[in-house]
This record gives structure tokens, sequence and C-alpha cells, in this order.
């Protein structure tokens, strides 16, 4: 069954808050050994302590203490049978405004970030002979929003990097995957909410969706568990929307 992740070994990144935490905690619930990395550490410190969960203080646009991370977990938990990219950032910008410095951090923590974790994790995962990878990426990477030139680029970008990987991956076993959210309750979104009439811009979004209401991270959770699991086990190279009907593609 897709809740049951017995002895399973997971690693997820950004799994401090939103999306990541639902997913850290999906998989405790499952019976699974997790380490959760992520750069804040006092939201780490605020996960309640469990001997199946290990937490890492990691920054993704450090290639160095992105290696060193993911082995960490791998030796914390015995090796590696999934990996959860979930980490990432926004930005709301005019291209006429935007900040080379701008630009360069969104695509090292969206794109570049996934992509080290993911290079150092497969090595782990060729050990075990099987896995999965699942990358969390964007409905923005699916259709256009305006002033999310950037955002929308690194997501597009992390969706077709995990397509080409699933080619590779598929030789020993991995499987790679990808989840397309829209909006969801996380406080990332709240803040990107305007400060001057935060209710209107949330019912704004709202109406663009077919559900007419913003998820839940635990509703992207549980596809996130689901391409984990052994159910999904003839799934890969995949695009999943989880939009509540933002986008139909």
């Amino acid at each position: 069954m897709s809740g049951d992740f017995t002895g399973r070994r997971i690693l997820v990144t950004g799994g401090a808050r939103g999306i990541g935490r639902a997913s850290v905690e999906r998989f405790l619930a499952g019976g699974a050994r997790v380490a959760c990395l992520d750069r804040d550490e006092a939201a780490l410190a605020a996960l309640a302590p469990r001997d199946e969960l290990r937490c890492i203080v990691a920054d993704l646009t450090d290639a160095g203490g992105v290696r060193r991370a993911v082995d960490d977990s791998a030796d914390a938990l015995g090796g590696l049978d999934g990996i959860v990219n979930s980490a990432g950032i926004d930005l709301e910008c005019p291209i006429e405004a935007m900040e080379d410095e701008q630009w360069q951090r969104l695509m090292a923590v969206n794109l570049t970030g996934p992509m080290l974790v993911c290079r150092q994790a497969v090595r782990h995962l060729r050990a075990a002979g099987h896995g999965s990878i699942v990358n969390v990426s964007s409905g923005a990477g699916l259709q256009p929003l305006r002033h999310r030139t950037a955002y929308g680029a690194s997501k597009a970008g992390l969706q077709m990097f995990s397509k080409a990987l699933a080619i590779e991956a598929a030789d020993y076993g991995v499987r790679v995957n990808i989840v397309c959210p829209g909006a969801v309750d996380t406080e990332l979104f709240r803040g990107s909410l305007p400060s001057s009439d935060p209710e209107l811009a949330l019912q704004a979004v709202r109406d663009r969706y077919a559900l007419a209401r913003i998820a839940d991270p635990d509703e992207i959770a549980a596809v996130i568990a689901f391409l984990t699991s052994r159910d999904a086990s003839y799934i890969t190279g995949t695009t999943i929307a989880v939009d509540g009907g933002r986008t139909f593609h």
C-alpha cells in the first residue's frame, strides 16, 4: 500500500516547513526513517524529536555542503531509498527590475540545488539497486505567470532535468517523477500576498482554480508519498499537476 514505508530510508530537502514538512510527517507515519534537510536551523529544531528522524542543516547553494549532507543522511539512515526535493524560493519581479543576483540565487536554489542533491544521491540509490526521486516543481513551470519569469524558468527547467534523469536512472532501477503544485497554504505562499489587502488577493487566487480553493500541504505530500511508494513502481518521467484544476494540460 502507498502509505506503508516500513524500512524505507528517505531524504527530504526543505523538510522543516510547508510541503516538505508535510512529506516528512507522512513518511514517518508510514514507518520510514527520514533525513530532513533545511537551511533554517531554528525550524529544524522545532520539529518533534524522534528516533526515526535525522535533522541536518544544509544550504542547497553550497555544493560541498550538499555533498556532505547527502552522505551524512545516507550514513545516518543506513542508505537511501527515496529523495524528495521540496526546497525552493519564489520571486515576483518585472524583468526590467530584476537584479542579476536575484536571478542567480533563484536558479541556484530551485534548479541547481536539486541537481546537486540528485547527483550525490544517485550514488546511494545505485548501491541500493532501486529507489525513487520526486522533484517538486510548480504550476508556474507548466503555465506562465506575470512577473514570474525567473521562477517559471527555474521550475520548467527542473521538469526537463527530471525527465532526462529518469532515462539515466532507469538503468539502475531508480524512478524520477515531478509534482507541480498550484497555490498551497504555506509560509512561502502567504508571504507572496500583498500586505495592502491579502484577503482580496487570496480570493483572486482562489478564483483561478476549478476547485476554488488553495491546497493544504498534506494534499501535495499525499501525491509525493504515492510516487515514492511501491504502488507507483511503473511510473517514471511523469509530471503530475496537483493544482485543483488551475492548469489543464
